[in-house]
């Protein structure tokens, strides 16, 4: 017998009293868990195609963008909610979010290539807009998006997105917060002198406001929801490349691949423990 908690009211059908089964995941500290590691993996995984692999920021933005898609028609189709649907399309959009950031932030300047490497991959190499210009472009998308979503009138609290528009919506603003996040997290490290430690260790103070201001009434949740969701990526990608990185540089050179191996070790058993909760639930 399915828990009552697994339905919520619709908005947007004619009887407001009819439910729907939820799509999207509660918003709990296991949630925030495994979207750090998702998106740590996800910069890790987007420096593995992009750099390790010498594909270059061009191509591997238009894979893992094909990728994104394919893991969104997967969940959109859902009828409920997925724990290994839900982080799969996380993680593409965080895998996205990386290669796509550096393609419109960087350019084919030797400070961008690994060592020892003239080219990267086919086509061009980055836009070179920077940081600054990448990131407003990025925040300019993410206010478009929530002006339409604000519009249409559909609800911003994650548990009672139910319907197909407001679901496209919620993934529009997650794959520009995730490249929104990624360039952030790059400037933190490469560009803002705090280094990969030093600008983890800012995040984590920055998300510890947020904690705090959940308790003042008059700061809407919802709010402080979209912008920890911002957050966590700079925290991933600092920790990302805190991983990766040549020692020389303040990381702990673990490469890529392990690295990406380990990380992906590590979120498939929280999705799999997600999952048996699930079901777990579904059968109380």
């Amino acid at each position: 017998m399915l828990d009552k908690t697994e339905f919520v009211a619709d908005p947007q059908v004619a009887d407001p009293g009819a439910c729907v089964m939820k799509k999207l995941p509660e918003v709990t500290l296991a949630f925030w868990i495994m979207k750090i590691a998702a998106t740590t993996l996800g910069e890790t995984a987007g420096d593995l195609f992009a750099q390790t692999l010498k594909l270059g920021y061009f191509l591997t933005t238009i894979l893992l963008f094909l990728i994104f898609v394919v893991t969104l028609v997967v969940q959109l189709r859902s009828r409920r909610y997925n724990p290994f649907f839900y982080w799969t399309v996380i993680l593409s959009t965080s895998m996205a979010g990386t290669t796509m950031s550096d393609f419109m932030n960087r350019d084919a300047s030797a400070k961008y290539l690994s060592d020892g490497a003239t080219s990267l991959g086919w086509g061009p190499q980055g836009l070179g807009l920077g940081y600054p210009v990448g990131a407003a472009i990025l925040i300019s998308l993410l206010v478009v998006i929530f002006t339409v979503w604000k519009f249409t009138g559909m609800t911003f609290v994650i548990r009672d997105i139910v319907t197909f528009r407001a679901e496209a919506l919620f993934w529009s603003a997650i794959l520009v917060s995730n490249t929104l996040g990624t360039s952030m997290g790059d400037f933190l490290s490469d560009s803002s002198g705090l280094g990969y430690a030093g600008g983890a260790l800012l995040v984590t103070g920055l998300l510890a406001v947020l904690v705090a201001l959940m308790r003042v009434p008059a700061v809407p949740n919802v709010l402080l929801f979209w912008i920890a969701f911002v957050l966590t990526r700079p925290l991933g990608a600092t920790a990302g490349d805190f991983l990766t990185k040549p020692t020389a540089k303040g990381g702990l050179d673990l490469g890529t691949a392990g690295s990406s191996a380990v990380l992906f070790a590590v979120l498939v058993g929280l999705m799999g423990y997600a999952h048996l909760r699930e079901r777990r639930t579904l059968a109380a």
